[in-house]
């Protein structure tokens, strides 16, 4: 081998040590700057202590609106059966106010009836009558039953019950009112009984 040879061989030699020595010390440093894991397992222990606090709290919350929920069921239900035992109330005695009114005008009629055997003056027994009479009527327009005026009024079914046909040959009543027969009655506005007319008819 020739000096100039053996010199390069040297050379390279050298080269290749240098990149060993470096390659050396990178891993070296790789090394240090490597974690061994305990920071991820630290990191992965935090999590599972954050899952774990989000399952107790979402948890809790469950309970909570479960708990609501059975109350707010239990409420319902005891409404229901309240208003169900108020509405049977109201429909085995809705008319009880209607009826207490009527009491006081019982007991005129029966005062009258006691009265009528030993009366002498016939006038004074029907003035007492009709103001029984009015004080019925009165208590009927209270609780918003009304008497239907009918005579002149035009023919209505749905107010009229027409059970007699008047021959007329004034063209100014034909298919009007002429005589009321039964008086008709409305509740609160509602046709609770037709009145019975005659009806003029041309």
């Amino acid at each position: 081998m020739s000096k100039k040879e053996f010199n390069n061989t040297q050379e390279q030699n050298a080269n290749l040590a240098d990149e060993l020595t470096k390659e050396k010390a990178f891993e070296e440093m790789f090394d240090d700057n490597v974690d061994d894991g305990s920071a991820e397992s630290i990191e992965l222990h935090d999590t599972d202590d954050v899952d774990s606090e989000t399952t107790d709290d979402a948890t809790d919350e469950l309970a909570e609106t479960k708990d609501a929920y059975v109350r707010l069921m239990a409420e319902y239900d005891n409404f229901r059966k309240r208003t169900i035992k108020e509405k049977a109330d109201l429909i085995k005695n809705g008319g009880e106010k209607t009826l207490v009114g009527l009491l006081p005008i019982v007991d005129d009629f029966e005062r009258a009836l006691e009265n009528v055997d030993t009366a002498t003056d016939l006038v004074a027994v029907k003035e007492g009558v009709d103001l029984i009479y009015q004080k019925f009527i009165s208590f009927l327009q209270q609780n918003g039953v009304k008497a239907m005026e009918t005579v002149g009024q035009e023919f209505d079914p749905e107010w009229h019950e027409a059970v007699a046909l008047v021959p007329e040959t004034d063209d100014d009543k034909k298919g009007k009112v002429i005589d009321n027969l039964q008086t008709g009655y409305t509740l609160n506005d509602k046709v609770i009984r037709h009145a019975k007319v005659a009806v003029a008819n041309g």
